[in-house]
């Protein structure tokens, strides 16, 4: 089978093609044929070695953590997938893997695939949509009423928080370019903050959830915006973060976490719930071929990527 594969640590110019064989599923796994997977910020990062000192990479290594596709055979012990089951999953192993015509997954990770959206549309959501699902219902406590702001909302993981905030009756202000607001009020956002036109995060109350997909400005910035008891969600780690999150409840009510994307079946089948009653909707910005993850990869760091690249495997 054909796979992308880096080579060591670097930049994507060390992705290359190689041929692999197929693998064969353990008791708990399926072997599924991929038809599309996406890219994540993750993906790059961990294998530029950024994270190293907290996820190191063996090479030859394959990226990419989101896959939807077709089973083509399931190990003994799986109950509750067949061949020829349409699934979608988040892999459940780092540094994931899914840049592959077949791939290996855990029988927990995965779930069927909406109905109402294709392969292409599937595989954008698993690690962007559980992050944003798990960050606000987990972390955040997300709740009907509770104001949110999300920073970065127009890339993966933030369109998919937009909508699911929205799902749950929270008051939504997003954080983006002023050429993506259209398209943030479409998918339910409440407010609109372009941050290149307004410095600060203010808005008309304080807010009980913040969201920051950038982490970029410094805590401050968002303490001042929040509610006395409001929770601060970072989705990546620093050393600031770090020490909020242990240092706030001894002096504040207000709380900081740092976001832990889990793959959980159960969860992929909330999100499938919700793309099938029109809740959700996944954003599509390029699609490029297996062959061209290196431009994918090279796309992705730009940052300015709206929605999801997604790589599509099969025809």
């Amino acid at each position: 089978m054909l796979a992308m594969q880096y080579q060591g640590y670097g930049g994507a110019d060390l992705l290359k093609p190689a041929e692999l064989p197929v693998p064969r599923p353990a008791p708990s796994q399926l072997l599924v044929r991929v038809t599309a997977s996406s890219v994540n910020p993750v993906d790059w990062k961990l294998h530029n070695g950024q994270y190293r000192w907290i996820m190191p990479v063996k090479f030859p290594s394959t990226p990419g953590f989101d896959l939807a596709g077709e089973v083509v055979e399931v190990g003994t012990q799986v109950t509750h997938f067949k061949p020829g089951d349409r699934i979608f999953a988040m892999l459940d192993r780092r540094p994931g893997g899914a840049s592959a015509e077949y791939v290996l997954v855990g029988e927990t990770a995965a779930a069927r695939m909406p109905a109402n959206v294709t392969a292409q549309e599937a595989a954008a959501i698993p690690l962007a949509g559980l992050t944003a699902l798990q960050t606000l219902r987990d972390l955040g406590h997300l709740a009907a009423g509770k104001q949110v702001l999300i920073v970065g909302a127009s890339g993966g993981v933030g369109h998919f928080a937009v909508q699911i905030a929205k799902s749950q009756g929270a008051v939504v202000t997003a954080v983006c370019r002023g050429q993506n607001a259209d398209l943030m009020r479409q998918l339910g956002a409440d407010y609109v903050i372009d941050y290149t036109q307004q410095s600060d995060y203010r808005g008309s109350q304080d807010y009980d959830i913040v969201l920051d997909l950038v982490v970029q400005a410094p805590l401050r910035a968002f303490f001042s915006v929040m509610a006395k008891d409001g929770v601060y969600v970072a989705s990546l780690p620093s050393l600031s973060r770090l020490a909020a999150a242990l240092l706030l409840p001894f002096v504040s009510k207000r709380r900081a976490r740092i976001a832990a994307v889990k793959p959980r079946g159960e969860d992929m089948d909330v999100l499938r719930a919700l793309c099938e009653t029109r809740k959700l909707r996944p954003v599509v910005d390029r699609v490029f071929r297996l062959e061209e993850l290196a431009a994918a990869h090279a796309y992705s760091q730009k940052g300015r990527v709206v929605g999801k690249i997604v790589i599509a495997v099969a025809d």
